[in-house]
């Protein structure tokens, strides 16, 4: 499935987290009270936020980023991976007396993973800062943002971009406990997993027709677009009720799945058309970026540029 070049580059703004992960490589995932041995422990840039604009960048979206950071030595670390991928980064605030976020990140040989994030200045992003740095917002073709900062200054990016008729997008994630409805209706674009799918529509998602019941209950919220992760099954979509299918994964040997996820859709969003009518093709690249991500170690280090994928 060959995806044609755009025309220009998309202008992506990203509305989102940061970390400083410390990975810990083990063969296997300590059970409770369990204590193993680590094979390898290494340092790098994370952030579900943060990964989904290096993602974009490193696929051909310009990208400028709204955030918040402690004013410590790992945010000066965090801007200056950000600024190497060419990441417009004046829309982030470095916050004195609070800490960086950061997460801790466990993998074991079969590349799964488990996660432990503080959130610390993410959550710390106010609604005068986001209405400070409106026009990155304002200039944009998509905003992006997910659930690791705190919900009031997503809310108050979306109004803005609606006001202007910017596309939304929405990644739900980690799992929300509850969404609020006023952000559902901000959303054009709403891409989680098949357990942030469950939490948002109440609806168990085991099977094809469950997919699609959920699917029509989002577009009952006023969602557009539905874009389901499955892992190795690939992606499920569906537009407005008018059209969904299938988009099959690549079969690759994971060896870490950490921003996996971000990966795809940072890479999705570059090639997605304004009218959404390559909606197959642009999954299919995102699917064919994540499949590399899976193939190496970290987030960030693992998020692979445009020519990488030009012959798979």
């Amino acid at each position: 499935m060959e995806l044609e070049r755009k025309a220009y580059m998309s202008k992506i703004t990203v509305l989102g987290s940061m970390n400083l992960d410390t990975t810990i490589r083990t063969e296997r995932l300590p059970m409770p009270g369990e204590t193993v041995h680590s094979q390898e422990m290494f340092t790098g840039g994370g952030g579900k936020g943060a990964n989904q604009a290096i993602a974009a960048a490193r696929n051909g979206g310009i990208v400028s980023f709204i955030g918040a950071l402690g004013d410590d030595a790992a945010g000066k670390t965090i801007l200056e991976l950000l600024e190497q991928d060419n990441i417009k980064i004046h829309g982030i605030k470095q916050l004195e007396n609070i800490r960086t976020g950061s997460a801790y990140v466990m993998v074991d040989d079969k590349g799964e993973n488990s996660i432990i994030i503080h959130g610390g200045a993410n959550q710390k992003i106010s609604d005068d800062h986001i209405v400070e740095v409106s026009s990155l917002i304002t200039e944009s073709d998509y905003v992006i943002a997910q659930l690791e900062t705190n919900l009031s200054s997503i809310k108050k990016g979306f109004e803005i971009a609606k006001q202007m008729h910017i596309t939304t997008i929405l990644n739900p994630a980690p799992a929300p406990k509850q969404i609020s409805e006023e952000l559902i209706q901000l959303t054009d674009i709403l891409i989680p997993n098949e357990t942030e799918l469950e939490i948002i529509t109440g609806t168990k998602v085991t099977n094809q027709e469950e997919l699609y019941t959920a699917a029509q209950i989002v577009h009952q919220m006023g969602i557009r677009v539905l874009i389901v992760t499955l892992g190795s099954k690939g992606a499920f979509y569906s537009f407005s009720n008018v059209r969904s299918g299938f988009v099959s994964s690549y079969n690759v040997e994971a060896k870490d799945t950490t921003a996996a996820g971000d990966t795809f859709i940072g890479a999705l969003v570059t090639k997605l058309s304004t009218d959404m009518s390559n909606m197959e093709e642009a999954i299919n690249y995102g699917n064919k970026a994540s499949s590399l991500t899976v193939q190496r170690y970290g987030a960030q280090p693992s998020i692979p540029y445009e020519n990488e994928l030009i012959h798979i």
